[in-house]
């Protein structure tokens, strides 16, 4: 959900709406009406509410036509994955900073971003909902500072360290600080809202400096991430999702329905303070959706608007036992991000192979997941494969994956990992346990923050190529990268293991000055 996104999205409309017509030979759209547009064009209803408040029916139709050549056409609703609106996820409150009675019938927990107007929006509709169900409210934080945001986490960072400050009641004092202040959240600002709040400065910058809080900060993206929320903002009311800057009615629906489940679970003995625990015991921890994307007769949340294109160029980091093929200390290092469900991720499987067997020496291929929430195969795919890894064969049952896409599921991992001469009892436990788990989802999370949201996205000396694209284009921007690194190496500057993260910054930098 971001406003700019769609600005874009109405001016490339345009544009292109009007250029298609005259290329085509016509004089214009004159007089044509949206009900005119192809059958699967993108739809006003598609868009944000009020996106094309004010336009003329002739407007209207040059903006969405450009939008759908631009994006292309929108999947029929029938064929579309739909989540199951009715869901009961599991968001953990752990150490995040909580306001209302710990014995409160109903936990709204919120994934949010300091500098998403949305989020900032939603502000008041939370206050309503303080006051017309007084002490039967908790409300918990879990932040989502989103890559395309940049004064986001260094927000995120002061609410911690205010919290780290001065419990719960800083944090929530910080919070409102900062939302009030909101799109202004530079460094001056955030410091104002420190002084004002009584906190230790010294501390507060150097918390700020050392990015003290971003692990914590990162726990709470890679679950929500995990749970489908990767934008902002997204709201889990004991467990039910309600994504986007949803109006009181819509909250007051579901928290109503909530509160009569709770009552009963009451009724049924059952203390007032372990009801969302017992509502966790059952829940889902990854998105469930409705068999055969039919949205059956369940009234859903408006979906949100797509996110921004993604940045041209990323820092991305990897582990040093992420899987990887090529010379360790490789000019050129291709990150990808990937699904083993994901057709398209299939398709770019051969051009990769190309890279490494024309470039043996010069490429390194890293893997880094980023199962996607609608693929129900992905996350149980991943598992088995980080279970392989862990007995040194991952890259051999990424093939059996991708060989066999069409059969994935549990049973045939097992089967796979018997032919690759795996420890039995040792995968299976590899392949259920959270800490594997854990990992996919830290993979996902950095995935979202550096504009991978979409598979496959792979990243060419962190310089960003999306989805299934010819082999070509790796080509053309690896010889690129190796020219780039023999005039760095005429300066002085080795291709060794600190080099990569030296090229990304630069080419990082370069994006930026673009």
């Amino acid at each position: 959900m971001r406003h700019t996104s769609w600005i874009l999205a109405f001016i490339v409309g345009l544009v292109l709406g009007v250029a298609g017509d005259r290329m085509a030979g016509g004089a214009g759209p004159m007089g044509r009406k949206p009900a005119d547009l192809p059958p699967g064009s993108v739809r006003e209803a598609d868009l944000p509410a009020d996106t094309l408040a004010g336009l003329t029916d002739t407007q209207k139709y040059q903006v969405l036509k450009g939008v759908s050549a631009r994006f292309g056409a929108r999947q029929p609703q029938a064929q579309r994955p739909q989540e199951d609106p009715k869901a009961v996820y599991k968001v953990p409150i752990d150490d995040s900073p909580a306001k209302g009675p710990s014995d409160a019938l109903v936990t709204i927990v919120e994934s949010s971003d300091y500098e998403c107007p949305f989020c900032k929006r939603v502000g008041p509709t939370m206050k309503q909902i303080e006051e017309a169900y007084p002490g039967k409210v908790r409300f918990v934080f879990k932040h989502n500072p989103l890559a395309f945001h940049p004064k986001a986490l260094p927000a995120a960072l002061a609410s911690e360290e205010a919290r780290a400050q001065g419990g719960a009641a800083k944090f929530w004092a910080m919070h409102d600080k900062l939302f009030e202040a909101a799109p202004s959240l530079d460094r001056g600002s955030l410091e104002k809202a420190a002084q004002e709040l009584g906190l230790d400065m010294n501390a507060f910058r150097k918390a700020l400096d050392e990015k003290r809080h971003e692990a914590r900060i990162q726990r709470d993206q890679a679950l929500v991430t995990s749970l489908g929320a990767g934008g902002t903002p997204t709201f889990f009311v004991n467990g039910r999702k309600i994504a986007g800057a949803m109006p009181f009615e819509v909250f007051k629906a579901v928290l109503d329905e909530e509160l009569r489940k709770a009552e009963e679970l009451v009724k049924s003995g059952v203390p007032a303070r372990d009801v969302y625990a017992r509502i966790l015991d059952k829940a889902a921890a990854a998105p469930v959706m409705l068999p055969g994307g039919a949205a059956a007769d369940l009234a859903a949340p408006p979906r949100p608007p797509p996110p921004p294109p993604p940045p041209a160029a990323s820092k991305v980091g990897f582990r040093p036992d992420d899987p990887a093929r090529g010379a360790r200390n490789a000019t050129v290092t291709v990150v990808l991000f990937s699904d083993f469900q994901c057709p398209f991720c299939s398709r770019v499987e051969p051009s990769l192979a190309q890279l490494a067997k024309e470039y043996p020496k010069d490429v390194r291929i890293v893997w880094k997941h980023q199962p996607l929430p609608f693929h129900q195969q992905a996350m149980p795919a991943a598992a088995a494969a980080e279970a392989a890894r862990e007995q040194g064969k991952f890259w051999e049952m990424h093939e059996l994956m991708f060989q066999n896409q069409q059969a994935l599921g549990p049973p045939q991992y097992e089967q796979w990992a018997k032919q690759l001469g795996l420890d039995a009892r040792k995968f299976q436990a590899a392949a259920s346990s959270e800490k594997t788990r854990a990992r996919i989802q830290e993979d996902s999370a950095l995935g979202t923050r550096v504009g991978a949201s979409g598979t496959p996205t792979s990243f060419v000396n962190c310089r960003q190529l999306v989805g299934a694209v010819p082999y070509e284009n790796f080509k053309k921007m690896v010889e690129e990268e190796l020219a780039k690194a023999a005039e760095l190496q005429k300066s002085g500057v080795k291709v060794d293991a600190a080099f990569y993260d030296r090229i990304c910054e630069e080419n990082v930098k370069l994006a930026q000055r673009k």
